[in-house]
C-alpha cells in the first residue's frame, strides 16, 4: 500500500448542521417549498451527487426549478462552510500528520466544486492531501474519480476509505479495497476492513 484515498462527508466530517443553517436560510425564501429540511433528510442523501439530492429532497420542483435553486444552495453553502466549517470526528488532524509521514493522502468526494476548498479553508488540513477530485470539476462518478486520482498519481497500490454503499461500490469500480468507516452515515455489507472511529486506522495502516 503507498496511498490512501478519503471520502469527505461520514468519513473525515460531519458538515451536516453547517449545511442545515446554509441551506435552510435558501430554501425559507423559496416560494414553492413549505418546509425546510432536517438532518434526517441530509443523512440520507450522504454520498449522492447533488442531482440526486435534489431529486430526493425536492420531487414537488421540475427539473429546471430543482437546478436553480441547487445552485442557489451551493452559492450559500459553499462560503458558509468556508467561514463555519463542520465538525471534524474526533483525532483527524493528529492521525492525518501520522499516516502522512508513511502514505500519500486524497480526498474524492461526490460534492459539487468549491466544497473541499471550502472544507480546507476552514479546517486548514490541505497541507496532509496531494491531491482531490469531485464530480462537480469532472462530471464524472465517484469511481471514475477515484481513476483519475491514481493515474494522475501514479499510485500503485491505494486503498479507499469511505462511510456508503456508493463509496463501496466506486472503490470496486476502481478496483482497490475498501475500508468501511462504520461511524459514518451509511451502512455497508462488503468492505476489506472495517474501522469504528478514525483514530482506528492507525492500527490498520
Amino acid at each position: 500500500m503507498d496511498s490512501i484515498i478519503f471520502d469527505l462527508d461520514g468519513t473525515l466530517w460531519d458538515p451536516i448542521e453547517s449545511v442545515l443553517e446554509a441551506w435552510n436560510n435558501v430554501i425559507n425564501e423559496h416560494n414553492q417549498l413549505k418546509d425546510g429540511i432536517t438532518r434526517k433528510h441530509l443523512e440520507g442523501t450522504m454520498g449522492l451527487q447533488m442531482k440526486e439530492i435534489g431529486k430526493r429532497l425536492f420531487p414537488e420542483l421540475n427539473e429546471e426549478e430543482r437546478e436553480r435553486l441547487l445552485k442557489d444552495l451551493s452559492r450559500y453553502e459553499i462560503p458558509h462552510l468556508s467561514k463555519y466549517g463542520g465538525s471534524l470526528y474526533n483525532h483527524v488532524e493528529e492521525v492525518l500528520v501520522e499516516l502522512s509521514k508513511k502514505y500519500k493522502l486524497f480526498i474524492v468526494s461526490n460534492c459539487q466544486d468549491g466544497y473541499i476548498e471550502a472544507f480546507y479553508d476552514y479546517h486548514k488540513l490541505d497541507k496532509h492531501f496531494i491531491d482531490y477530485e469531485n464530480p462537480g470539476r469532472t462530471g464524472l462518478s465517484k469511481g471514475e474519480n477515484i481513476k483519475l486520482i491514481i493515474e494522475r498519481n501514479h499510485l500503485n497500490a491505494p486503498v479507499y476509505v469511505g462511510d456508503t454503499e456508493g463509496d463501496q461500490k466506486a472503490a470496486k469500480e476502481a478496483g482497490i479495497p475498501f475500508i468501511y468507516a462504520r461511524y459514518g452515515f451509511g451502512e455497508v455489507d462488503e468492505y476489506t476492513q472495517a474501522v469504528d472511529s478514525f483514530d482506528e486506522l492507525l492500527k490498520l495502516f
